[in-house]
């Protein structure tokens, strides 16, 4: 009896972690799971193709990718820090996945666990497991649990990368709490100045109109401005968001993201700042690797994808490039420029003692707290400067108001 050829469809894994989906022709469903595996897909549903079997396809790919959104900073820390606590504790890895899915309060966060135990249970690494899950799991992250698992230490490297991931946590959470009070105060200034401009002035423009006196320059200034507004207030609120979407389109490019990021380093105190938060991660990180066997070369590689500076990740593959060819990573870094100049002697120290692991987290410390003396600086500066602009604002246009006023009061008498 002759096989019917059938048309079906398929959702298979790529190596790199994303969902894919299509149509193909086959005598059997073992057929087609066949060739997804030799063309290195892992299949995760075929089913014979209905008339909206690709639409329903591309759907469940869509969902799926949905459902598989990427475990949040605070859920990977404690993911891994309960982890290292039951591995601590003397379970073994299967159970250990096993207890943290059952118990995980989050059912995205179950089905995340439960994804990594199938692939471990199926005899791969547990990095192995994690590449599979590229959304939730870095390149540091797999990097650190390899050099773990190889060197019989997972519970060790599980438990530094928690704190790892706690301080790089803290640090972004300081950074971005520090910038919510003048984002606020920005917003209510200019609300306020828009809504002196298109409500309260034009109730005075009426009087001045019917007076027929010749109103003061900055008067005259003000009341255009309140116009223009009023008339395109819209279409410029229009153009910033369409401005934004084009810029942020137009960071994907590498040319203008380096551009804008090397700008970024030029600003007075800003940069500092920039600085400071990129020699925390570079020296965090690479301490981290080094402390749990990753060759330096290796742990470099790694690094290059922390730093999300263009030019400082630039710099980093640049440093790699020589410490390959027998080089100093520090005189490497420091020709740069692009470092702050107390990390590069930090690291020439920890070249020449041999101690460059410890040295480098030492370093981070540091620069940690650089970084949060500088964003202090920043909102003393940045606080009372945007106080200051919009209150001269303000002042600007009551004053062209009080001047028409008394322009009003010299011609009745």
């Amino acid at each position: 009896m002759e096989a019917t050829v059938t048309r079906w469809t398929w959702r298979a894994l790529t190596s790199e972690g994303t969902i894919t989906a299509g149509e193909m022709m086959a005598d059997s469903e073992a057929q087609v799971l066949g060739r997804l595996k030799r063309q290195k897909l892992r299949p995760l549903q075929v089913m014979p193709a209905t008339r909206s079997g690709l639409f329903h396809a591309g759907l469940t790919s869509w969902l799926g990718e949905r459902r598989n959104a990427a475990l949040r900073p605070a859920e990977l820390s404690d993911f891994t820090r309960q982890l290292s606590t039951m591995l601590g504790a003397g379970l073994d890895l299967d159970r250990s996945l096993r207890f943290l899915s059952e118990t995980s309060p989050n059912p995205r966060i179950t089905k995340v666990i439960g994804r990594i135990r199938d692939r471990v249970r199926d005899g791969g690494s547990f990095a192995d497991a994690l590449e599979s899950e590229p959304r939730s799991f870095s390149r540091l992250y797999i990097g650190l649990v390899r050099a773990g698992e190889a060197g019989g230490a997972l519970q060790d490297s599980l438990l530094r990368l928690a704190d790892l991931l706690e301080r790089e946590r803290k640090l972004s959470a300081t950074v971005q709490s520090a910038m919510i009070y003048p984002a606020v105060l920005l917003v209510a200034s200019i609300f306020s100045i828009v809504l002196l401009l298109t409500h309260v002035l034009p109730q005075f423009v009426p009087l001045f109109e019917d007076s027929g006196a010749q109103l003061p320059t900055i008067t005259r200034i003000v009341i255009a401005a309140g116009d223009f507004l009023t008339a395109w207030g819209a279409y410029l609120l229009i153009a910033l968001f369409v401005g934004i979407f084009v810029a942020r389109g137009a960071m994907e490019r590498p040319s203008v993201r380096m551009t804008v990021d090397r700008l970024m380093l030029r600003i007075p105190v800003l940069g500092t700042l920039v600085r400071e938060i990129m020699a925390a991660r570079l020296t965090r990180t690479l301490g981290t690797l080094m402390r749990n066997g990753v060759p330096l070369v290796g742990a470099l590689r790694i690094t290059e994808g922390v730093i999300t500076s263009r030019p400082g990740a630039a710099c980093v593959a640049e440093a790699t490039r020589v410490v390959r060819e027998g080089g100093s990573l520090a005189h490497a870094l420091e020709r740069a420029k692009i470092y702050p100049v107390t990390m590069t002697h930090f690291l020439q120290v920890g070249e020449e003692t041999a101690q460059l692991a410890p040295i480098c987290l030492k370093a981070a410390d540091i620069h940690e707290e650089a970084s949060r003396v500088t964003i202090q600086r920043l909102l003393a500066i940045l606080v009372p400067a945007i106080t200051i602009i919009m209150g001269l604002l303000v002042a600007g246009i009551v004053s062209a108001l009080l001047l028409a006023m008394l322009s009003l009061n010299d011609l009745a008498h």
